[in-house]
């Protein structure tokens, strides 16, 4: 399937090491900066008890849950250590710092 891409921003609205939450009508998408300046977005909410991991720690590829501490793979959206779950993925591209989501996968898992 082709993917519509929907422009969110530029890489630089987001602090390094920080996130930004983008909200849909299906769900809310965490998309994060890491030290590398590399971009990755997941639904905004942990497996653990739906804490809003935008407002979490960012280090390397993961965050860290502000509820209670659970860290999530922002490359894979699964819990590390000995806590299991996992939340969504959203395809993101970055194309010289502008940042896109294929909001369609959103919409898709929704729908099924």
């Amino acid at each position: 399937m082709d993917m519509n891409w929907h422009p969110i921003g530029d890489i630089s609205d987001i602090p390094l090491l920080g996130a930004r939450c983008v909200k849909t009508p299906f769900m809310k998408i965490a998309v994060f900066r890491t030290g590398e300046h590399e971009a990755y977005a997941i639904e905004n909410r942990c497996p653990h008890k739906a804490g809003p991991l935008s407002e979490g720690i960012v280090h390397g590829t993961s965050v860290t849950c502000p509820l209670h501490n659970w860290v999530i793979s922002v490359e894979t959206g699964k819990a590390l250590g000995a806590d299991e779950g996992d939340v969504r993925t959203i395809p993101l591209k970055n194309e010289s710092g502008q940042l896109f989501l294929a909001l369609e996968s959103v919409m898709l898992e929704a729908a099924e």
